[in-house]
């Protein structure tokens, strides 16, 4: 599951993304093969935690695994 980390907590890319222009034509982040497409890897994998991406709109983006 994505979420948007905002400072002390997660949000769905639901209320965030849909009004960006690099989302897909459902509103959606740009998530292919496990990587976001419309942003850029800040930290990869490292002590069990999850790849952080920062979205062109300057969001933080991670991938729980539920």
């Amino acid at each position: 599951m994505l979420v948007v980390m905002m400072d002390e907590q997660l949000l769905s890319p639901a209320a965030i993304c849909p009004t960006c222009l690099m989302a897909d034509q459902a509103g959606n982040p740009r998530w292919h093969h496990g990587r976001l497409r419309c942003g850029r890897l800040l930290a990869d994998n490292h002590d069990g935690q999850p790849p952080q991406y920062e979205c062109q709109m300057g969001f933080r983006i991670a991938n729980i695994e539920a």
